[in-house]
């Protein structure tokens, strides 16, 4: 449910295609509540953010998880598609403020985001295909954690780079029930 049907597979729409549907149709800066968790909301630059926000954050954060913790390759982000997108970050957006976030989400190409949430959601479903039992046994090694702070995917506010201690506790089962399903959860279901 927290890709879309046509990454997943379903014959019906998932809360990405209702997501989608309403960023692409012109609610892309529409401001929705950021989640419905209040842990992550004590480090969070804002409380409210533009729709479009919600997909960058929760892809962004499973690009990082699915590739350089879980499958030490490279993201699927890079120059290229930050062009593509016109992203002023190449980082999660934690520790914007409301303005900066709002004023992001009238720079972002919607479709050129679509795109890359595909690209991600393929490569994180062929990625848990191929894991091992070991692989979502352990935890990432310290210095793939720190290659995520190398790459930009976080920054070094304290709203940011608390990602790294989180997800640098978490072993790959964890990872997979928390920024690759839980954390769509927790952002989508409120306004989708």
């Amino acid at each position: 449910m927290v890709h879309p049907a046509e990454v997943s597979g379903r014959t019906d729409k998932t809360l990405a295609d209702y997501a989608l549907e309403s960023m692409l149709s012109g609610g892309q800066n529409k401001i929705v509540p950021r989640e419905t968790c209040e842990t992550d909301l004590h480090y969070a630059g804002t409380r409210q953010v533009p729709l479009c926000w919600q997909l960058w954050h929760t892809y962004r954060i499973e690009d990082l998880v699915s590739n350089i913790l879980m499958a030490n390759q490279s993201q699927i982000f890079n120059d290229g598609w930050q062009r593509k997108t016109g992203s002023t970050i190449s980082d999660t957006g934690n520790a914007l403020e409301f303005d900066e976030a709002v004023a992001w989400g009238k720079e972002i190409d919607v479709h050129a985001l679509r795109e890359y949430m595909l690209a991600v959601g393929r490569n994180t479903r062929e990625t848990l295909g191929n894991l091992t039992l070991e692989q979502v046994r352990s935890m990432a090694p310290e210095e793939r954690v720190m290659q995520i702070l190398e790459e930009g995917g976080v920054t070094t506010d304290f709203r940011s780079v608390w990602l790294l201690v989180f997800w640098g506790r978490l072993t790959g089962g964890g990872m997979i029930l928390t920024p690759l399903t839980g954390h769509h959860m927790m952002h989508l279901p409120q306004w989708v």
